[in-house]
């Protein structure tokens, strides 16, 4: 599958895939989507003193390395699973080039997480734990419990078997009471879904300059 490198408009990269016509991420800002609907709506909302955080679509590794810096800034302890059965090349990941733009501080931990080994938990801070999955997510046996997921698959209309009732309903039964979904898909179809799983479901305000909403759901806690 062919891959292009193209820059957003908040100054950070993302990829594009011309047989799909998708982006990876919001050519509005990558960074400012990831960071306003993963981290400021998702991970910073989870009450969980040490959060297992889930994600769908490992990509350009953008959120698990925002993740990576939210567990050290605050010194708390995350396991970070990630699903993805088409890794990007080290080559294109290096061309990316977010540890500049982001925490250049970090860009040994960036690249180690990209470059450790997949299937198995490796541990790149004392505070972070990765664990990348190289499988189909609509086939892939769950295990355990997550406070946190990250839904970032690319959109219903260019990847249709991502977004159905009984992948929502296994990753209902997969969330820990409390626990929080967060995808950048607002679309109505979405929300029912997610509903009808059990999640209580908030439309909120979208990045700035991006998506006009997103939505966060919730799992009851009783």
């Amino acid at each position: 599958m062919e891959r292009q490198i193209q820059q957003t408009q908040d100054g950070s990269r993302t990829i594009y895939v011309p047989q799909m016509d998708e982006h990876y991420h919001s050519v509005k800002g990558a960074l400012a989507e990831s960071r306003h609907i993963f981290i400021e709506m998702g991970l910073k909302h989870s009450n969980a003193p040490a959060p297992r955080v889930l994600e769908i679509g490992f990509g350009t590794g953008l959120n698990a390395f925002l993740t990576l810096l939210h567990a050290n800034e605050q010194q708390q302890h995350i396991h970070y699973t990630t699903l993805e059965l088409y890794p990007l090349s080290l080559e294109m990941v290096q061309q990316m080039d977010y540890p500049t733009l982001i925490c250049p501080k970090q860009s040994e931990a960036f690249y180690a997480m990209h470059q450790c080994a997949w299937n198995q938990p490796i541990e790149i801070s004392p505070y972070y734990i990765i664990e990348k999955m190289q499988v189909d997510f609509t086939t892939y046996d769950f295990k355990g419990l997550f406070d946190v997921i990250y839904f970032d698959a690319f959109a219903p209309e260019k990847q249709p078997e991502m977004w159905s009732q009984t992948l929502f309903n296994t990753l209902f039964e997969h969330t820990a009471a409390g626990g929080i979904l967060t995808t950048y898909c607002a679309k109505g179809v979405v929300r029912r879904m997610l509903q009808a799983a059990g999640y209580i479901v908030e439309r909120l305000p979208g990045p700035v300059n991006g998506k006009r909403e997103i939505l966060r759901a919730t799992k009851p806690t009783l």
